[in-house]
């Protein structure tokens, strides 16, 4: 069967929504380095912007989870339409786009997740959502992550800090320690967070593509995703990333806590251990939600720093309305998408004029790469020296 005009429409609109998904996301691996001024703004996004390419070609589980696991589908499940998962992309992308207008990092993942449960509910019914897979795959993770994430940053930070102490031998005094060397291993870390992120994040739009294709008749259910739909979602994720969102990054990387290069080194190596382990269980976690957990749990690891707690009251609001307000929006597009191809133009028209809405709203207080986090020198931190040659080695000995 030949994918018909709404199947193309929904995979164009998952792709968008793999965009945005990819700005929304990149302060999850970028925004401590470029705070602690490990990496230069744009040099990160661009680095960040490969590895999610990479990983999001490293595994499959979570696409399988979102394609076959959330929505029933398939012979002895429920038959979703495109124009549901249409009506539940808009709420998802709407949501996203309001958050980062806010600079809030709020779950791509559950606004994904909320959108496609609440267009479910309102076209189709109850039965047609999977709410085992639901608490078992999305709502457990989501509470117990972050919590796990944070606790493990915490500890690594005292750990750091412990190990790399130094006292005066004569009068046992603490001396200044200098710990250059995790700004170094925050390159490591923050690579790894941002290949993690791929195999995790860009999954999601793989699932939904797929899911779309099996409503569509184009693809038998229970199958994984094709590799024109791995690499579609790979690229578009990519792009998205690359774009910055530099909104975001400003409030993970100085919104929460003042950062510095061990916090950082401790944050990124437990959200990166996190969201490999989920991606390998098949959990679609939000990689937001773990990496503001270990953010907050570094900052509280660090003796003497402030941890902003009413940052962290909007974000956790933020967190607990991601899902019903992506499903109320989802619902209300099911609502009218369901009246046929009107409702369909109109719902598209309205969402396209929110999305330029928002962010032309932006443009008046614009935050780039120039202005998203303030550091001392950002990104001249980190240098790797070239050997000298002879001839330099004896201009130096002469001086």
């Amino acid at each position: 069967m030949e994918i018909t005009f709404m199947v193309a429409l929904v995979i164009a609109l998952a792709l968008f929504f793999d965009f945005t998904n990819g700005f929304h996301d990149t302060a999850n691996a970028m925004a401590t380095p470029i705070a602690t001024g490990a990496i230069k703004p744009k040099t990160a996004v661009a680095l960040a912007a490969v590895l999610n390419l990479v990983g999001a070609f490293l595994s499959t589980e979570v696409a399988k989870t979102v394609s076959g696991g959330l929505i029933r589908e398939g012979s002895e499940g429920i038959h979703i339409t495109p124009d549901i998962i249409f009506a539940g992309l808009m709420g998802a992308i709407l949501w996203n786009m309001f958050t980062w207008l806010k600079g809030l990092p709020s779950s791509s993942s559950h606004a994904l997740f909320g959108g496609l449960i609440g267009a479910a509910l309102v076209g189709i019914g109850f039965h047609s959502v999977n709410f085992e897979t639901v608490l078992m795959k999305v709502i457990l993770p989501a509470v117990f992550a972050p919590l796990i994430a944070g606790a493990v940053a915490y500890v690594c930070t005292r750990l750091a800090y412990a190990l790399t102490s130094r006292h005066d031998p004569e009068t046992g005094d603490k001396l200044t320690q200098k710990r250059g060397g995790f700004r170094t291993g925050q390159i490591f870390t923050s690579s790894l967070v941002a290949l993690a992120h791929g195999t995790n994040d860009a999954q999601k739009t793989m699932g939904i593509i797929t899911l779309v294709l099996i409503a569509g008749g184009t693809q038998e259910p229970g199958s994984g995703p094709q590799f024109w739909v791995i690499a579609a979602c790979a690229f578009a994720i990519a792009i998205g990333t690359y774009a910055g969102g530099w909104r975001i990054i400003r409030t993970m990387g100085s919104g929460l806590t003042e950062v510095k290069p061990a916090q950082g080194f401790s944050a990124e190596s437990s959200t990166a251990s996190a969201i490999l382990a989920s991606s390998h269980l098949g959990f679609a976690l939000s990689t937001t939600q773990v990496a503001s957990g270990s953010v907050i749990g570094s900052g509280l690891g660090r003796k003497g720093t402030t941890v902003r707690w009413g940052m962290v009251g909007r974000i956790g609001v933020g967190w607990l309305l991601t899902l019903p307000a992506a499903a109320a929006v989802g619902a209300l597009t099911a609502l009218l998408v369901g009246t046929g191809t009107v409702g369909v133009v109109i719902a598209a028209v309205v969402g396209c004029a929110a999305v330029l809405f928002m962010f032309l709203y932006s443009r008046k207080s614009h935050v780039g790469h120039h202005n998203a986090v303030e550091v001392e020198e950002a990104g001249t931190a980190v240098r790797f020296q070239k050997k000298k040659s002879a001839k330099n080695k004896s201009k130096d000995a002469q001086r």
